[in-house]
């Protein structure tokens, strides 16, 4: 269903039969189309689930308004150190006699690229006239308000619906619009609650929480393949329809295994530090001075190559470790072995020489030395988006037809927000504005 935001792209007359050169441009010299051009997100979503959700439809090509409270913004803007001067802030604060430039965390800035910045009160009538304006413009509507406030507003999905049939509205939350719709929804508490903790960490010790916000993200990317099928059926029907995700749902359906294994026994399963429940050896093996060599050894195969490469073939003949289920049962002896001989050498030198007989392996290494090997292996993991701004980690999608926009900067507070509200109040059929 086409919406009144955007020109739609004139219909294909069939005289161009390269169609990957017709999408990506390559002939005519035009930019390459994107995959979500001519689509309009609202988001109307705080912290990082719904931004991040949000962030990669930009990064596919659709326009991203970011909604925030005036003054304050998102809760992230506040989420630091490590905190950030904007350049146009600093200027800003040298004409003014020095005061001090305004700040925004780091945190904020890795969840809100490639958007165009909003401040609107929903509590000032005219604000929230403009909100509900937006959303019957818009093609994909993201939020992770509390179930049931945004009916004060007529934000919520029956009034978005009925004003705009083919909207596609995504609501996030902790556990989900039933009897857990009054429970706040935190990263943290739901790795907790939903029993992520009690397998992560060393046996014996204390549970332990993923040392990134990991069911924020994986709830955005179910959300976003959530809204990629409603668009795709509203391509078929012109009807959108609601997508419910909730964070909790999102990491009992990323337990894969684990879960399995419960389901299958009835037994919890616990912590095993980094070793694999059902593999081994896939877990970390201390090479020399205890420095740790990832090795995932998935099948009998890898086993061989590896106990070739150590210079000791005859584990792989062992009846104790021929199989991986003798592998399995067996772990301590096993890995007694294998460290015995990896301690002649480094996690580094052990890698160069396994690799090239395909056993899966490398090094801890720190983030730093993430991006470097990601570098080194030409996968521009780093975007620059403007002087003086954080750089973005590039998005994971490779598109031949229709590739992932280069990002901007995540908005300043309210940075587009009156060409966007003179926007709002003109006629429905006006175009989203270009370049603001």
């Amino acid at each position: 269903m086409p919406q009144p935001h955007r020109p739609q792209p004139p219909p294909s007359t069939g005289a161009d039969t390269n169609t990957e050169n017709a999408a990506t441009g390559t002939e005519t010299g035009a930019p390459p189309a994107r995959a979500l051009e001519g689509i309009l997100v609202a988001d109307f979503s705080r912290v990082l689930a719904g931004p991040l959700a949000a962030a990669t439809l930009a990064d596919l090509g659709a326009e991203v308004i970011k909604v925030e409270r005036p003054g304050t913004g998102d809760d992230t803007r506040a989420w630091g150190p490590p905190f950030v001067a904007d350049p146009a802030s600093e200027d800003s604060a040298a004409s003014r006699g020095g005061a001090q430039p305004s700040l925004t965390a780091a945190y904020f800035d890795a969840a809100n690229r490639s958007k165009r910045g909003l401040a609107l009160d929903l509590g000032d009538p005219d604000d929230a006239a403009a909100a509900r304006e937006l959303a019957r413009r818009a093609d994909v509507l993201i939020e992770n308000f509390r179930p049931g406030s945004l009916a004060a507003y007529g934000l919520d999905h029956t009034a978005t619906r009925a004003a705009n049939p083919g909207l596609v509205h995504c609501t996030i939350t902790g556990f989900g619009s039933g009897a857990g719709a009054a429970l706040p929804g935190y990263d943290f508490v739901v790795q907790a609650v939903g029993g992520l903790m009690s397998i992560t960490g060393e046996p014996g010790g204390p549970p332990l929480k993923a040392g990134v916000a990991l069911v924020d993200v994986l709830t955005a990317k179910d959300a976003v393949t959530g809204i990629l099928a409603a668009l795709r059926h509203r391509d078929r029907t012109g009807q959108g329809q609601l997508v419910e995700v909730n964070l909790l749902s999102s990491l009992l359906g990323s337990l894969v295994n684990q879960a399995s294994g419960y389901l299958a026994t009835g037994h919890d399963p616990g912590p095993m530090g980094n070793r694999h429940p059902s593999i081994a050896p896939y877990e970390t093996l201390a090479c020399r001075d205890g420095r740790p060599l990832a090795v995932a050894v998935g099948n009998d195969r890898q086993f061989r190559a590896l106990a070739q490469v150590l210079g000791a073939p005859e584990l792989a003949e062992d009846v104790r470790f021929a199989r991986n289920q003798d592998r399995v049962q067996n772990r301590p002896d096993l890995i007694k072995a294998l460290e015995n001989l990896l301690a002649t050498d480094t996690p580094q030198a052990w890698t160069e020489r396994l690799t090239p007989a395909a056993v899966p392996c490398g090094p801890v290494n720190s983030l730093s030395q993430a991006l470097e090997l990601a570098d080194r292996l030409g996968l521009d993991p780093v975007a620059s988006v403007g002087e003086g701004r954080i750089p973005q980690v590039t998005s994971p999608l490779r598109l031949s037809a229709t590739p992932v926009t280069q990002p901007s900067a995540p908005p300043r507070l309210d940075e587009h927000g009156a060409p966007l509200r003179t926007w709002l109040s003109g006629p429905a059929d006006q175009p989203l504005p270009l370049h603001l």
